[in-house]
């Protein structure tokens, strides 16, 4: 996690050196290991280094070399087939550092060079000779990429704070997004809170010319029609295992303590126990564990949400050093806008700002997560759904069974939500999505008509009817949702100096989970299968064969009611600020249910907590 930004006059006037130097200040909190400017003519790049690797304590951006010159915020993981590829084994591999691979990358390959890096990375490069100036952001958007366009000027940053060191770029509210939050909607991957700043979606480039072209373009994509056929399933878990063993042992790669999420669940569990595994054969190094625990909890609260007796079973193997982070006493609000650009609308990420910290007073720079790892396995009871539609009954049945056996479910339940309902359900919310109004009670409905919500919400919905269990495995995997994910972790890392780092994202593992048979995802009556049977002898058995994991909604609405009635009162009081985006009626009915605990409907406490981020927000504009 470092910080780039960048200036390029397109009405070629000179680049003034004291803007580049307020980009830097403003960038400061994600760089403290060096900051270095590089100017000539009309265009400017800056860098901020935060030191991760062993790598980038050599590391000098911006780079200049055969009249190329990079600015990057990145980690490259296949660096040794790069080497080879790219004819430069002569040299010493560990003093080749990522930024001059992409940059030797691009000298080959050119607009095409994004497709051949693995790893997470945001950069730009200035071509002298095309006069043009090329940037890519990665598969997921790990790293964040903004920028703003216009016929006088192209700026770009890390963050959007940076680019408003330049009067000529605006700072106007963009109210369709604004109505996009309330409505809880985010499939719009371009759209900032900024009326003219963007995004560079994930998997894209992005090309500007001095005479004023610009393209962008995707430059990958899953493959639909790729399949992997193994001879047996226990080649599958063999090829699964060396996938999401390189996944882990590439991201280790530090120059510093390596530390990561443990929750409990299976995806943090295998991510924490792989990376302990591999650590202790090569290095012998500490595996620094964060969970967030909630003792205080009411008992049937906990209940839900008590996973010490999973986490102990990790924190106990050798070579972990476990640290606990007490979640019932962290606030749902606390610092949510200390970056000052945008409304983080996260109803967890205050339970990973206090494991950040944490991580950051043991001296952590890289953070392993887990997140949304069964997203990348795929649950797969879409399976049973298939076994239906193609009327294959003994096998549906035995599956039925060992699911029943497994989770202690009836037959006639799962029967009814995989076998029944999607034939039922399905076409009945495609057609109500499709032609009945949206429903978005939050939303102010003057604001909804003003900027055609309904529309919008449509045109970008990509709704399909009877999804295979493969398409509906790509569509998780390529929703428009993980690149705001990974941009509000990146704002709580780069608060407490650490580079997040996602196993489960890796684009070979999804490659790899997709193309493999369904039967691989969903097997003997246990969703993510492949996973489990890959762990086995890696994970202790109660964690690699359960059922379920923890619910955090109880905590939350708790400190929410707890600590922040004040503030909530103080929003609907002041509502000037609200009442041209929000349902103010509605907003007032859900704030009475949820601070009197007057029969609260599902969503009255997000309701709330999505309008006070909001009118905070907008108080600080």
């Amino acid at each position: 996690m470092s910080a780039i930004a960048g200036i390029l006059y397109l009405d070629r006037q000179p680049v003034e050196r004291d803007h580049l130097t307020k980009m830097l200040e403003i960038l400061v909190h994600r760089g403290s290991d060096g900051a270095n400017i590089w100017c000539e003519d009309n265009i400017g790049f800056i860098h901020r280094m935060l030191w991760t690797t062993p790598e980038s304590l050599l590391e000098t951006l911006p780079l200049e070399k055969d009249n190329l010159v990079i600015t990057a915020d990145a980690r490259i993981d296949n660096r040794d087939e790069l080497i080879s590829r790219l004819n430069l084994e002569d040299l010493d591999a560990e003093k080749i550092t990522d930024s001059e691979l992409i940059l030797k990358a691009y000298h080959k390959w050119g607009e095409k060079c994004p497709q051949e890096l693995l790893g997470d990375f945001a950069f730009a490069i200035w071509d002298r000779r095309e006069q043009q100036l090329f940037c890519a952001r990665d598969p997921m958007g790990i790293k964040p990429f903004y920028y703003y366009h216009s016929a006088q000027v192209l700026a770009f940053a890390s963050e959007i704070k940076a680019l408003w060191c330049l009067a000529e770029i605006p700072k106007k509210v963009n109210e369709l997004k604004i109505a996009y939050q309330l409505a809880m909607f985010g499939e719009d991957q371009e759209a900032t809170y900024y009326q003219d700043i963007f995004r560079l979606s994930s998997a894209h480039s992005l090309v500007v010319k001095l005479n004023g072209e610009v393209k962008k373009q995707r430059y990958w994509s899953l493959d639909l029609n790729h399949r992997i056929k193994l001879k047996s399933h226990h080649e599958y878990i063999e090829a699964f295992q060396e996938i999401f063993f390189e996944s882990v042992r590439c991201r280790l790669r530090s120059a510093f303590p390596v530390g990561s999420t443990l929750s409990g669940g299976l995806d943090s569990s295998s991510i924490a126990c792989t990376a302990n595994q591999l650590l202790q054969k090569s290095t012998g190094q500490q595996l620094h564990t964060f969970s967030a625990i909630f003792p205080s909890l009411p008992a049937a609260d906990l209940r839900q949400i008590d996973e010490r007796h999973y986490m102990q079973q990790v924190q106990s193997l050798t070579g972990i050093q476990a640290h606990n982070v007490r979640g019932d006493l962290l606030n749902p609000l606390l610092n949510y806008l200390w970056q000052e650009e945008e409304p983080i609308l996260s109803f967890n990420l205050y339970i990973h700002d206090g494991l950040y910290e944490c991580a950051n007073q043991n001296g952590v720079r890289v953070f392993l997560d887990g997140v949304d790892g069964d997203t990348t396995i795929s649950h797969g009871w879409r399976y049973l759904t298939t076994l239906a539609y193609q009327f294959r009954w003994r096998r549906l049945w035995q599956e039925i069974n060992a699911v029943r056996k497994n989770a202690h479910l009836s037959r006639k339940l799962i029967f009814q939500e995989y076998c029944i309902k999607p034939f039922i359900n399905e076409p009945w919310e495609y057609l109500k999505q499709r032609f009945t109004p949206i429903k978005h009670d939050l939303v102010n409905p003057i604001l909804a008509k003003k900027v055609n919500l309904d529309e919008q919400i449509r045109n970008l919905s990509d709704e399909r009817l009877f999804l295979t269990a493969k398409r509906q495995h790509c569509d998780g995997m390529s929703s428009s949702l993980y690149p705001f994910v990974m941009e509000m972790t990146d704002k709580g890392t780069s608060k407490w100096s650490l580079e997040a780092r996602y196993p489960f994202f890796d684009r070979r593992l999804m490659e790899f989970c997709l193309a493999i048979p369904l039967e691989q995802k969903f097997r003997q009556g246990y969703p993510r299968a492949v996973l489990r049977h890959g762990m086995d002898g890696i994970l202790p058995r109660d964690i690699q064969w359960r059922f379920g994991k923890s619910l955090l909604g109880s905590n939350f609405s708790h400190r929410l009611l707890e600590k922040e009635k004040v503030i909530f009162k103080n929003v609907l009081e002041q509502h000037q600020l609200l009442e041209s985006y929000v349902n103010m009626p509605a907003l007032q009915e859900s704030y009475n249910r949820f601070v009197n605990a007057n029969q609260p409907k599902p969503g009255d406490d997000l309701n709330v907590f999505n309008a006070t981020l909001l009118s905070l927000w907008l108080s600080k504009l």
